[in-house]
């Protein structure tokens, strides 16, 4: 079991590492502005964890979980309990903020979306992972199966919900839930708004974190194999979907940039990236082999068999289900299938839309040699920008690991349900 100090402090040292990364380039307004949004939201989720640990030590004076378990197995102090329930859930809420749950989740699309793509890259993935797997440390360790609340103190509604799983009660427990189920319905919803693609990128995180977050919350054996499994293909997916934007950023706008830059006209870093939906037009007709590969990681991202994003949302639903929460899997399928028409929008306007790239940009009739003009940058262009042989591998590796999963997936179910066993205490 983890000590709070130690966790806290971890968490502290990759946050400050992440706030650098998002404001680095400070040449561009965007950028540093939605790194000084990302410092002080953050420091607000740090004081709230903070807080948590402190009312736990308060009430305790442990620090190690397990220590603070032994000491509640032999106490029957009421007030003890609530004062640790208060705890925990303050630093729950400090984590759930960090990794963009909803209702804690308004900073992520700003964020994701005026940073450049390569700090979203990271953005999107390694905080995620670290404060998940101590999110489920708090919910899936002894100290939580510990702490049911006394009916009487509680609102009648409250512990209807409870009663309807056939259980007590249990705060933390149903602060995932509640976060799982807005996280599930907002980004889906929310995302089918947006034209900016990490914007609806974004949204799709929250949705992602939403299944995350219930499989997590169920904490049975079964629940947390696919928790793990989950979040292995979703960074898997979503590091390969932020690479291949990068890829074409550099194929249309790279070029461009480096002579910008070598006449000091542009002095921001935003050049080569991809913003709006509507630059990927046509693109299937340029890059063949990176729009089959974007399509991929969407499907998958979609849910569509027989790709790795569906064995990851099906191990997720069927963990819920075999637990009783029908409800809460509805929700999950219908926000699957609604989140699919964003994914599929993005498709289209790569595929089937026609590319942009010979018209004029306001309304006025191109004349022919302003096309041909234009014809011969965009050669000239697609010569000059060319990926990198490391970038171009990393991104066929992870395609082929996310189309290929299905015919070879014993490596990493068995590693996972071994993981999961030592997690588990079995």
């Amino acid at each position: 079991m983890p000590d709070l100090v130690s966790m806290y402090l971890s968490i502290e040292l990759q946050s400050f590492a992440v706030y650098v990364l998002a404001s680095i380039y400070k040449d561009s307004e965007s950028a540093t502005s939605a790194g000084l949004k990302y410092f002080l939201l953050g420091g607000l989720s740090s004081c709230l964890i903070l807080l948590g640990c402190g009312l736990i030590y308060t009430y305790t004076g442990l620090t190690n979980l397990e220590s603070i378990y032994t000491l509640i197995s032999v106490s029957e102090g009421h007030n003890l309990v609530q004062g640790i329930v208060l705890g925990l859930v303050l630093t729950g809420v400090g984590f759930l903020f960090k990794i963009a749950a909803a209702p804690f989740h308004n900073w992520s699309p700003d964020v994701y979306n005026d940073v450049p793509t390569i700090v979203t890259t990271w953005l999107t993935v390694m905080p995620k992972i670290t404060i998940l797997i101590f999110l489920f440390d708090l919910q899936s360790g002894s100290i939580i199966a510990s702490l049911p609340i006394i009916e009487a103190s509680m609102p009648s509604f409250i512990t209807d919900l409870g009663a309807a799983h056939g259980a007590d009660f249990y705060v933390f427990k149903n602060l995932l839930l509640i976060c799982s189920v807005l996280s599930l319905i907002i980004g889906t919803v929310v995302g089918l708004a947006q034209h900016k693609i990490k914007r609806l990128l974004a949204y799709s995180t929250i949705s992602h974190v939403g299944f995350l977050l219930l499989s997590m919350a169920i904490n049975t054996e079964q629940s947390l194999e696919s928790f793990l499994f989950y979040l292995v293909q979703y960074s898997l997916t979503n590091v390969n979907t932020f690479f291949i934007l990068l890829a074409f950023g550099y194929v249309l706008f790279g070029a461009k940039a480096q002579d910008r830059n070598k006449l000091n006209t542009v002095n921001s870093q935003n050049t080569s990236d991809i913003e709006l939906i509507s630059d990927l037009k046509g693109q299937f007709f340029n890059q063949p082999m990176l729009s089959l590969s974007f399509a991929i990681c969407l499907f998958s991202m979609a849910g569509v068999p027989p790709l790795l994003g569906f064995f990851g949302k099906q191990s997720v639903l069927y963990a819920s289900m075999s637990t009783g929460y029908y409800f809460l899997s509805l929700v999950a399928i219908v926000v699957s299938v609604i989140s699919a028409s964003y994914y599929l929008r993005i498709i289209r306007v790569i595929f089937f839309d026609a590319s942009t790239d010979l018209t004029t940009t306001n309304s006025t009739v191109a004349t022919e040699s302003t096309i041909a003009n234009k014809v011969l940058a965009n050669a000239e262009l697609m010569n000059k920008s060319i990926i990198q042989n490391s970038h171009s591998f990393v991104i066929a590796i992870l395609t082929l690991s996310i189309i290929l999963f299905f015919i070879k997936p014993t490596l990493v179910l068995n590693s996972i349900q071994l993981l999961a066993l030592s997690m588990y205490n079995i």
